[in-house]
């Protein structure tokens, strides 16, 4: 699974033009699962992405985590995070999960971000064409892949 996480002041997504998800100071999460994903993964970056200390303290450091700050998450699913672009010119998009796979990991991630202590998490709609629209925070955006974490 991977999760492209960027601080955000505000983001939303629109579907057809109708706002469907929206959130203020927190996280937008672009969440990509791929074929061989499960629910161990989720629940460890859910837990990962929580308690990520990426905002400011009031010294200016980045000491907070989201529980922290009482921060707001987005969970847009984006299946071209798992696209393979080592060849060619055109990405290679076989290791991604199919909706099968992916739909319910997406959501099963969005329940462990709620049971993490998450006040509020909205979300897009798996396999929408998305609009999304945010002013990043620093900026601050950080790449994280589940198979790099450690497993217990």
């Amino acid at each position: 699974m991977k999760a492209v996480i960027q601080r955000v002041t505000y983001a939303n997504v629109k579907v057809d033009g109708v706002i469907k998800g929206a959130v203020s100071k927190g996280l937008l999460v672009l969440l990509g699962v791929e074929a061989d994903d499960n629910e161990y993964e989720a629940q460890l970056l859910a837990k990962k992405i929580a308690t990520l200390r990426i905002f400011s303290d009031e010294n200016d450091k980045m000491n907070l985590s989201l529980n922290d700050i009482d921060g707001e998450v987005l969970v847009i699913s984006n299946f071209t995070l798992c696209g393979d672009c080592r060849k060619g010119r055109r990405p290679y998009f076989g290791e991604a999960g199919n909706p099968e796979i992916a739909q319910p990991l997406y959501e099963f991630f969005i329940r462990k971000m709620k049971e993490q202590g998450i006040r509020k998490v909205e979300k897009g709609i798996f396999g929408a064409d998305m609009k999304l629209e945010l002013l990043n925070d620093g900026p601050v955006t950080i790449i994280l892949h589940s198979k790099e974490l450690p497993h217990k």
